[in-house]
């Protein structure tokens, strides 16, 4: 005794590994066969013992045979729960072992329950005309857009034909026009008919702002901007060394430019030489002011702000930032052959 107590001890865990294992066969075997049995219901003939099975299947053909109901034999049956071909040979069977009127009503229930062949479906014919139908979808789909993108082209066609017939197109990035600035005394010209404020920050190498002209009833006179002309050095960004002031007038046939040139670049020989067939050579200097004109309009380029940007190339060689004034005048009839005054030259503008 002492031996096996010393041996469960020893092996305390399969010990209980080993209990528990027969243990919950016991009890499960208690539990499936006296305590809560399996208890069939409902169950379908084909898990019926074959005596009771054979005594079944005649009682579903007899009632068949009087009242050739067969979705009612196929439920009673259950011909869903039969493996494939199992019920066909369980009739043949019983058949063949009942004989005379038994084994008639067993093979019409047989011959009732085999699947029917499905019919083999008749290709429609098609027409010429129904083969055609795709292909006209097709092309009637390419037409219109053809159509559509036609129509397109020829909106874009005449919208730039009337911007063409205004003058050049706007470039870049206008900026919103600004009412005069207070205290401003314009003398005898009075108040101008437009007036616009642009400011060119370093870094912006897509600076190219244009601002359209128009009277009071909106008739369109002209243009004007100032975009980039030269640059200096090399690397991004873009390190700009003069600006070209333009006016454009409907009425004219040429647009005016004038280039606003850093104090390096106007001092420079070379590149004045250069930059010489894009307009007349100005140098950006604070408060200064820089005219235009064409057959009806006058342009007022003033700089508000010029600061020059530092680094590795020569000093005030390229603009940091950069802020111009343009006020636009609409010329008076007797005006309009008078020349341009030079730059520098005291202005004296008629009264408009």
């Amino acid at each position: 005794m002492d031996n096996i107590l010393q041996f469960v001890q020893q092996r305390r865990t399969s010990v209980a590994l080993i209990g528990g294992v027969v243990l919950g066969l016991l009890l499960g075997l208690a539990i499936g066969w006296w305590w809560w049995p399996v208890q069939w219901t409902n169950s379908t003939p084909s898990n019926l013992r074959s005596d009771f099975q054979s005594d079944y299947i005649l009682w579903v053909a007899e009632h068949y045979a009087t009242t050739g109901d067969l979705e009612w034999a196929r439920s009673k049956l259950g011909v869903e729960y039969w493996k494939e071909g199992q019920l066909a040979e369980t009739l043949e069977r019983l058949a063949q072992d009942r004989g005379g009127q038994e084994a008639v009503r067993l093979r019409a229930l047989k011959q009732a329950l085999e699947p029917q062949p499905e019919a083999t479906p008749v290709a429609p014919t098609v027409s010429f005309w129904a083969r055609l139908r795709p292909i006209a979808a097709v092309c009637g789909v390419g037409l219109l857009v053809l159509a559509l993108v036609g129509g397109a082209l020829l909106l874009f066609s005449r919208w730039s034909s009337q911007r063409a017939a205004r003058g050049p197109v706007e470039r870049g990035r206008g900026i919103a026009e600004v009412p005069p600035l207070e205290r401003v005394s314009w003398g005898a010209e009075g108040p101008p008919l437009a007036q616009f404020v642009t400011t060119y920050k370093l870094g912006d190498d897509h600076y190219d702002p244009s601002f359209s002209i128009e009277l009071d009833s909106g008739e369109f006179m002209g243009e004007c901007g100032v975009g980039i002309s030269e640059t200096i050095g090399v690397g991004a960004p873009n390190k700009v060394t003069a600006f070209e002031i333009w006016l454009f007038d409907k009425n004219d046939i040429r647009t005016v430019t004038k280039v606003l040139m850093s104090d390096y670049a106007f001092h420079d020989e070379a590149l004045r030489a250069k930059l010489a067939p894009k307009g007349e050579p100005v140098l950006a200097e604070v408060g200064k002011d820089v005219i235009l004109e064409t057959k009806m309009l006058r342009l007022r380029a003033r700089v508000v702000e010029a600061e020059y940007g530092t680094g590795n190339l020569p000093p005030d060689s390229f603009f940091e930032r950069l802020t111009v004034d343009l006020a636009a005048w609409v010329k008076p009839e007797e005006e309009e052959t008078r020349p341009a005054p030079e730059v520098g030259a005291p202005v004296t503008p008629p009264t408009l």
